[in-house]
């Protein structure tokens, strides 16, 4: 199976930078503002976003991990739902994960957030955006869109978890 790095550590950095930006000037600043990392990678990319809006911002936004295994509809087995402490009510909602593939995994998340609590606003980053969607999602902040057949793997790597940062595609 051929693999091909795509995104470098400091693609990745640049990219989380960018959308750390573009998170701060939609919003006007942060205020109101928390972000939910899909588990695992998109908690990690979450806690990568957290700590670049308070180096630019100088404040703490707060960071949560979301479990969506409950709330996904194409597993058979009942999963428990998470025991969390995760004030939503009213908030703006930045919902992070690693790959926007098909759109199941969001549907999921945004499901379990409104389980939590009623959002102002949910609004989605990425860092990849591979295409493919079957559901009307899109995300409002992408690291990068990188076209690929069904029949491609996109893999993220973060330093937390593989010991590197990096995207890869096999086909």
């Amino acid at each position: 199976m051929e693999t091909k790095e795509i995104m470098d550590a400091i693609s990745i950095k640049r990219s989380l930078t960018r959308i750390t930006h573009e998170i701060i000037e939609r919003n006007k600043g942060v205020e109101n503002i928390i972000l939910v990392g899909i588990k695992t990678r998109g908690a990690v990319l979450a806690g990568y976003l957290a700590d670049s809006i308070a180096r630019v911002e100088h404040v703490d936004v707060p960071c949560y991990a979301l479990d969506v295994s409950h709330w996904r509809d194409d597993r058979e087995e009942a999963y428990p739902i998470p025991e969390l402490e995760m004030p939503v009510k009213n908030k703006k909602v930045i919902l992070v994960d690693d790959v926007l593939f098909k759109g199941r995994t969001v549907r999921a998340a945004m499901d379990a957030i409104m389980h939590y609590g009623r959002a102002k606003e949910i609004q989605l980053a990425v860092l990849v955006d591979r295409g493919h969607r079957e559901l009307p999602i899109r995300a409002d902040y992408i690291g990068k869109n990188i076209p690929s057949s069904l029949q491609e793997q996109i893999r993220v790597k973060v330093n937390d978890i593989d010991g590197c940062d990096g995207v890869y595609i096999s086909k």
